[in-house]
């Protein structure tokens, strides 16, 4: 039964709340996950992992924002941010040209001895049943380990640099906002605690583009252990920071506790019929430091 916070002056859906997220049942033995992101060669399936819906406790963390951070908990909740001199959201080089900026100055500002940030890519999520991009529902890490040393090597053109860059700490980390004018109602984002989360539960998945190129994201298996959060009612001046992937992480007694974050957008029950669609942009970014 869904337990929620009174808010006899609000519709915003609040507090601890049990809901669906969707997991992925483990391939068999002997097989590679595998996702077309475009379309997939003829007489191949679009991917060969199959959805585990699941319902799970869900913790609001909603005036505790402040007990999460990116080393226990690969997220971390930055408040109070000040509007963007992107107003749109609507043109990628609008975007890069004015939010970039603002991004890379949060992520060193906000994450300790960070020295350098390279930002790689962003999506807008819009709602509505013509929208090119939509809320991911689907529990899942963006990056693994494999595919956070190819985005390195990618995306820093000196190769030297690149090696040398990889023998200190790295991560990638994105940077998580609503577009919506008002507080978020429908479609809130859930993540669960790294120091939740059992690496035997985390599932690689080859991601394939028509290009050529080959990523690794990862399906997350239903694990009971796991714990998940969300904020409630998110505002436009609030951005969540998601970490795919620390380096530091890899490393027994640095105090990094797995450094990578699941997370999906998940259906509250509570939500009216007629709330308005959750819209956001994420922006990617390799984080290099100390």
């Amino acid at each position: 039964m869904a337990i929620s916070t009174p808010t006899p002056s609000s519709t915003i859906p609040r507090g601890p709340i049990t809901a669906n997220i969707n997991f992925t049942h483990p391939p068999p033995a002997g097989t590679t996950a595998y996702n077309y992101v475009d379309a997939p060669p003829a007489g191949q399936a679009q991917r060969n992992i199959e959805t585990n819906p699941q319902p799970v406790p869900i913790t609001d963390i909603r005036g505790q924002e402040s007990s999460y951070n990116l080393d226990r908990d690969a997220f971390q909740i930055i408040a109070s941010q000040p509007p963007s001199a992107e107003v749109l959201f609507e043109d990628d080089a609008s975007i890069e040209s004015n939010y970039y900026p603002e991004v890379e100055k949060l992520l060193l500002h906000h994450i300790p001895n960070s020295t350098r940030v390279v930002i790689f890519d962003h999506t807008v999520r819009r709602a509505g049943p013509n929208a090119k991009r939509s809320a991911v529902q689907y529990a899942h890490i963006d990056q693994t380990a494999y595919s956070t040393q190819k985005r390195v090597r990618r995306h820093i053109e000196d190769a030297d640099e690149a090696e040398a860059l990889l023998h200190n700490r790295y991560r990638i980390v994105n940077v998580w906002r609503t577009l919506n004018a008002k507080p978020v109602e429908a479609m809130p984002l859930a993540f669960a605690s790294s120091a939740s989360l059992d690496q035997k539960d985390v599932i690689p998945v080859k991601h394939i583009y028509s290009t050529g190129y080959e990523g690794e994201t990862a399906a997350i298996a239903h694990n009971p252990e796991q714990r998940w959060h969300y904020l409630s009612g998110m505002t436009g001046d609030e951005r969540i920071l998601l970490e795919c992937f620390d380096s530091e992480g890899l490393r027994e007694g640095s105090g990094v506790e797995g450094g990578r974050v699941p997370h999906s957008a998940f259906e509250d029950p509570r939500t009216r019929a007629d709330a308005e669609g959750r819209e956001s942009i994420e922006v990617r970014a390799l984080v290099f430091g100390p």
